[in-house]
Parts: structure tokens; C-alpha cells; sequence
């Protein structure tokens, strides 16, 4: 798996926070989405949508399961082939 540099975690973060409406500070790699920030199904395909734009990378739709939390995006996305 690639590592994913700090300004790229950041972007990543920047990405996920606008999405669920949330300040940065609010979001952490362990915060649930769903449980602590109010995201629902639709909510996860837009983070997913935007990561793909953004950081021009191909993520299957099977993976939004994945899509937890920070970390878990940090998973997908270096696991993305990119």
C-alpha cells in the first residue's frame, strides 16, 4: 500500500469536510461519518465522486462501505492504484 503524503491527507480532509458540512477541526481519522457527522448513503457518494475528481483516481462503488471515517478513505484511496 502507498503512502499517503500530509498535504494530500489534508486535501483528502478538505474534501470530506465540505461534503459533510462540518468545520476541520470537528473531524478526526476515527470520527464515524454516519454516527458523528449526520452523512448519509448519498453523503458517502459525493466523498467518493469528489476524491475520484480531485485527486484523479478510479474507485470502485463497492468500496463507499469502507468510507467510515478518515482512515478508512486514507485506505481507499492509497489502495486506488493510483
Amino acid at each position: 500500500m502507498t503512502a499517503i503524503p500530509l498535504d494530500e491527507k489534508q486535501q483528502i480532509k478538505d474534501i470530506v469536510c465540505r461534503i459533510l458540512e462540518v468545520e476541520d477541526d470537528e473531524v478526526t481519522d476515527t470520527s464515524l461519518f454516519i454516527d458523528d457527522h449526520d452523512a448519509d448513503s448519498m453523503r458517502l457518494i459525493e466523498i467518493l465522486s469528489a476524491l475520484e475528481v480531485n485527486l484523479k483516481v478510479s474507485i470502485p462503488q463497492n468500496e463507499v462501505p469502507r468510507l467510515v471515517n478518515l482512515a478508512g478513505v486514507y485506505d481507499v484511496v492509497a489502495e486506488s492504484g493510483r
